[in-house]
């Protein structure tokens, strides 16, 4: 195989260190750039046109998504994403069979990324994993495998951002969604969080078969549902699984019931 080009992307001084002494090691690797945060990232990317880049998310002014953002996941080389995320955001890579190292990693699992890369390179799945890299981005649904025809109307994954990071949800969790502004809250294990996004737009994106509209400011995870009572004028409570109430209104009734005997 010939010369593989990285760079390296990290605005912890440490972690850049690492990074560069286990690639000194291998001489197939030659380091053509270090960047301490998304902007060099983003100028090393275009000028070296680099093979592979060790990419941290989360970093001040510009993080690892916005890296991607910017060059394009078409343009980017192999990426193996360097992260404090927790397991369970770090599903969402899984899901798209893209590489990350979670800090702090050991020299063991840094090798077993590299290999992974080298095969990416070798069997030229930069193109592919664009693609995965766009879908992760992006929040969607995982793409299929070239043999495999997949569903991408629906989200699978809601990607929440906040000034020190990013991280995922998966829409199968979620409870209940609320209006709250400009925002929605999404309610999982009695947890909230914010997304800027409509009450209409995030039914357009969610599974009818699984979601449904209960009030103007309300969509519920059918499966969440344990019980309805009725209430007064016509109007109903449904009660969750985890023993919240919500107003089902009356106007909403139909499709309620009609999601309710499928």
């Amino acid at each position: 195989m010939s010369e593989i080009r990285a760079v390296i992307v990290d605005d912890e001084g440490l972690a850049r260190d690492t990074l560069q002494l286990l690639l000194d090691n291998h001489e197939d690797i030659k380091v053509v750039a270090v960047c301490e945060n998304g902007q060099e990232a983003v100028e090393a990317i275009a000028n070296t046109k680099p093979d592979l880049v060790f990419l941290d998310i989360q970093m001040p002014v510009m993080n690892g998504f916005e890296v991607v953002e910017t060059i394009g996941p078409a343009n980017m080389p192999v990426v193996v994403f360097v992260t404090a995320y927790d397991q369970y955001a770090l599903r969402a890579f899984e899901a798209q069979a893209l590489d990350y190292l979670l800090k702090p990693f050991d020299d063991e699992r840094f090798e077993q990324a590299l290999e992974r890369v080298r095969v990416m390179i070798k069997q030229q799945q930069v193109g592919e994993l664009g693609a995965r890299l766009a879908a992760l981005v992006a929040g969607n649904e995982t793409p299929a495998s070239p043999s495999v025809e997949a569903d991408t109307s629906y989200l699978q994954r809601i990607m929440i951002k906040n000034r020190q990071s990013m991280y995922f949800l998966r829409v199968e969790d979620v409870d209940w969604i609320e209006a709250a502004g400009d925002y929605v809250s999404i309610h999982i294990d009695g947890k909230s969080h914010l997304l800027r996004e409509t009450m209409s737009g995030m039914l357009e994106k969610l599974d009818p078969a699984q979601f449904v509209r209960i009030h103007r400011s309300s969509i519920v995870r059918i499966d969440s549902i344990s019980e309805l009572k009725p209430y007064f004028h016509g109007d109903y409570i449904i009660l969750l699984k985890n023993g919240k109430e919500l107003k089902l209104s009356r106007r909403y009734w139909e499709s309620v019931e009609k999601v309710l005997k499928s």
